[in-house]
């Protein structure tokens, strides 16, 4: 493939991959994956090694209140607000190895090939490592980039807890991360991600690059199903206030709605997580907990997807009460119409097959498409598997999506010219 007509050459694609591979070294897990949760011992080591490779990069790093990571290049403009790229790296409890860690590797290692070649930019150039992005361990989801947004406060993040109840801000210190910088210390002009598909388009269509339009709407909901436990051997079935049974029949009913074809193509309903209370073998359920997470590109879709929803829970099975509360939400998002075709010239230029999608995934990118121009470049995985240890991806396509984003990051900032020969 032809080199970058404005710089004159590509990434390292070898670096790239090892790199990630030795990324994924921190917290692998025996299926081939990663478990690296947001602000774990295995996240702090995953931070050192990246903040010691920004710095031999010849980054200036920088860490604001909620751990959020910034590593600036500077360009001969001095202060300008900088063109920015990342993603994140914590990972969800069996994660692969290329899920956001692609998009901070990416981006580094265009960093990398800058400072090798003492190229210099017009307008400084910034690697920025997310907080909390996947929300496996912490909600909201998003955390990093949506604090830095203005999407929700500090305090809420600092104080959101887990399972076990230990807060964001007392893991943020336990693992040296509670950084001094002031939220949007480091405010971007534009923003590009990296990011692998993790759906099965791309591949389907023979597609090398995928040019990002914008991001389904999201909104997620917490269902509490209340009935009452009883001894399953005396209690006979038509007395029984099972709750299990009435959460099954609306699970079943949330996932018609993600398969209704008034709602197709981009419908999606999913319940991802089930909690049976008191998840004994001969008790019948008395409570059940459940999530349920709708999305659609049109946000008129969304509003008939959840009135549906709500529809559902309130005709509860007799005998049951059900509750249903809003978790988060983000509404469809399109990216920057400018920017998006910068990246599509670009794909096209270093001759990749490439197309427009849409992603139905949540992305720190759609927080940042609030405040500045943001897009995204998308590469192929593997049988179109994320979220999962058995998640790959081919090194030819991860290095061709670090090729567009060198050339989107290299004109957004401006070629001053070389710092030595």
């Amino acid at each position: 493939m032809p080199d970058c007509p404005t710089c004159g050459f590509s990434i390292n694609a070898d670096r790239l991959w090892a790199s990630l591979m030795e990324l994924a070294r921190i917290g692998a897990t025996p299926a081939g994956g990663n478990a690296r949760l947001a602000l774990t011992a295995l996240d702090g080591q995953g931070r050192d090694l990246l903040v010691r490779w920004m710095r031999e990069a010849g980054l200036q790093v920088r860490v604001d209140a909620v751990g959020n990571i910034f590593g600036v290049r500077p360009g001969r403009s001095g202060s300008d607000a900088p063109v920015a790229t990342g993603s994140h790296i914590d990972t969800q409890p069996t994660g692969g190895k290329f899920d956001g860690c692609y998009g901070v590797l990416a981006g580094l290692e265009v960093m990398r090939c800058l400072q090798e070649r003492g190229i210099e930019t017009e307008a400084p150039l910034a690697l920025v490592i997310w907080t909390n992005e996947e929300g496996s361990r912490f909600v909201p989801v998003m955390m990093g980039s949506g604090v830095h947004c203005g999407v929700f406060p500090l305090e809420t993040a600092l104080a959101a807890t887990d399972l076990a109840g230990l807060s964001v801000r007392d893991e943020l210190q336990a693992i040296g991360y509670g950084g001094g910088e002031p939220i949007g210390s480091v405010q971007p002009r534009c923003y590009i991600e990296a990011h692998i598909e993790q759906g099965p388009v791309l591949e389907a269509g023979r597609q090398v690059v995928g040019v990002v339009t914008g991001s389904l709407g999201l909104r997620w909901y917490d269902v509490v199903v209340q009935g009452q436990e009883a001894h399953a051997g005396p209690t006979p079935m038509p007395l029984r206030r099972d709750a299990l049974r009435g959460a099954a029949r609306l699970i079943d009913q949330v996932l018609a709605i993600g398969h209704d074809p008034a709602f197709a193509p981009h419908g999606r309903a999913t319940v991802g997580q089930v909690q049976v209370h008191p998840n004994s073998r001969n008790v019948i359920p008395g409570r059940v907990h459940f999530t349920v997470d709708l999305r659609h590109q049109e946000t008129p879709v969304l509003d008939v997807m959840e009135q549906r929803l709500r529809a559902l829970v309130d005709r509860p099975d007799a005998g049951l009460t059900v509750q249903l509360h809003e978790v988060q939400a983000f509404a469809p998002t399109p990216f920057d119409p400018a920017l998006v075709a910068r990246v599509r010239a670009h794909a096209a230029a270093r001759g990749h097959a490439h197309q427009d999608i849409v992603t139905g995934a949540g992305h720190d990118a759609v927080y940042m498409a609030r405040v500045v121009p943001t897009a995204m470049i998308f590469v192929p995985c593997k049988d179109g598997i994320s979220h999962n240890e058995a998640e790959d991806a081919d090194p030819a396509h991860l290095a061709a999506g670090a090729d567009v984003l060198l050339d989107t990051l290299l004109q957004q900032a401006g070629v001053a010219g070389r710092q030595r020969p």
